[in-house]
């Protein structure tokens, strides 16, 4: 059976699908078959691995609106063990069309609940909300991963998801799991980092990711060549970050 992990912040711009990418490819280099979900529907996490608009004929909402299995839109990437369901910008529909569904929360679980056995981990990359779409992931994911922007603006709504994240263990999901915070693009040269370093430990105090990624144009980028950091610069410091990240969340 699978880890399903799913990747949130409601705040946008701190790293989200650049950790969910580089993180899903740091494990597929490992040996692991990996399945990301891009639940997003700017669909940065499918450009990021070089399909274009054009290119994707079916993605995860005409699996949602039941047009389509899940099996029949996945796509191979470039690493092999990694395959990703690709986002098109009619998902954003599905936040609408989702609303008077039966067990509209529980639509992405049932989808991936039907081929985890065949992952090792599923990667689900979040929009940044928190409205029906994130709710699916979250209900989805066996536990949460959230990646925090070293700035004191990314701190902010940060109560508000991990009171989200209460609610649905306490009525929907209580097994719901966290797997821990990642600070993203730290700058160690500044006090402003370890600020929000120690500020992280104030909402997650047993669940900080060790490694922390830095913040580094060569991560930035690898997307506009749709290509993870593994391919762009596999020896760059945001590389070993990633590296490092997957190895530890292997040791949870």
């Amino acid at each position: 059976m699978s880890r399903i992990i799913s990747i949130v912040n409601q705040k946008g711009g701190v790293g989200k699908t650049t950790t969910t990418i580089n993180l899903a490819a740091a494990l597929a280099d490992m040996g692991k078959f990996v399945l990301i979900v891009d639940m997003d529907p700017q669909a940065n996490a499918t450009s990021g691995f070089g399909f274009g608009r054009e290119e994707v004929e079916g993605g995860i909402y005409e699996v949602l609106s039941k047009q389509k299995r899940l099996s029949d839109v996945v796509r191979n990437t470039a690493h092999e063990g990694l395959r990703i369901a690709p986002s098109t910008a009619d998902l954003a529909g599905a936040n609408i069309e989702l609303v008077d569904v039966e067990r509209r929360e529980y639509q992405l679980h049932d989808i991936v609940s039907e081929v985890r056995h065949s992952y090792d981990y599923i990667l689900i990359d979040c929009p940044p909300s928190l409205g029906l779409l994130t709710l699916n992931a979250l209900v989805a994911g066996d536990e949460i991963l959230i990646p925090v922007q070293a700035e004191y603006y990314a701190l902010e709504g940060l109560g508000q998801l991990i009171q989200t994240v209460g609610l649905i263990k306490e009525h929907i999901k209580p097994e719901l799991g966290i797997a821990g915070a990642v600070l993203t693009m730290f700058d160690k040269r500044t006090r402003l980092s370890e600020d929000i370093m120690n500020e992280l430990y104030r909402y997650f105090p047993n669940n900080i990711f060790r490694s922390v990624i830095p913040r580094n144009v060569r991560l930035a980028e690898a997307p506009s060549f749709g290509q993870s950091i593994f391919h762009y610069d596999k020896r760059g410091k945001g590389a070993k970050a990633y590296a490092r990240l997957a190895r530890e969340l292997l040791a949870k």
